[in-house]
């Protein structure tokens, strides 16, 4: 690897970790205020078993990083 192709990949090992700070963030301030899932997520509880499954929280999210995505795409195009 060449000094500029290094630099490159220092810097997107700097932008990830900051996505995955503010990603952080935000989960753990959701928590902390008492979000425990959307309606439609699927959860069960047994005497020795518990099951969590985010279904519709999934689906939401999906949509979020869908249209994110879409969006940069559509900015970097101009």
């Amino acid at each position: 690897m060449d000094r500029k192709s290094m630099a490159d990949v220092g810097k997107y090992l700097i932008f990830g970790g900051i996505v995955l700070i503010v990603a952080g963030t935000i989960v753990w301030g959701l928590g902390r205020i008492g979000f425990r899932g959307l309606p439609g997520d699927i959860s069960y509880e047994g005497n020795n078993f518990r099951f969590y499954f985010p279904l519709v929280s999934c689906f939401v999210l999906s949509l979020i990083l869908t249209a994110g995505l879409w969006f940069w795409n559509w900015i970097s195009r101009k």
